[in-house]
């Protein structure tokens, strides 16, 4: 990754942050949904059901707001590189040699 613009870097590691929570939380779905399965009773499988369900809109509203977070640092950082290089530097002054 050298010379990589941080814009790209940024965006690759909100990628691999966003794959990983979706990940675990479909690891932790299907937990709950196996404890579901077990349950013995109804209010039991109701109850698990439910956490299953809400952990999954949690996990997925959570990974769309850290990838719109990702996106707009990125957005703005490459705003500010290419504002940067379309400043022109000021001109130094130049020293009148004194006799």
């Amino acid at each position: 990754m050298a010379e990589a613009d941080l814009d790209v870097t940024i965006r690759q590691i909100a990628k691999a942050q966003h794959k990983s929570l979706l990940g675990a939380a479909k690891k932790r779905h299907a937990e709950l949904m196996a404890r579901a399965a077990k349950a013995k009773d109804k209010d039991a499988k109701a109850r698990f059901k439910l956490i299953a369900r809400s952990t999954m809109l949690n996990a997925t509203a959570t990974a769309k707001r850290l990838q719109t977070s990702a996106e707009n640092a990125a957005d703005s950082y490459a705003r500010a590189m290419k504002k940067a290089l379309e400043e022109v530097p000021a001109k130094k002054p130049r020293k009148d040699k004194e006799a």
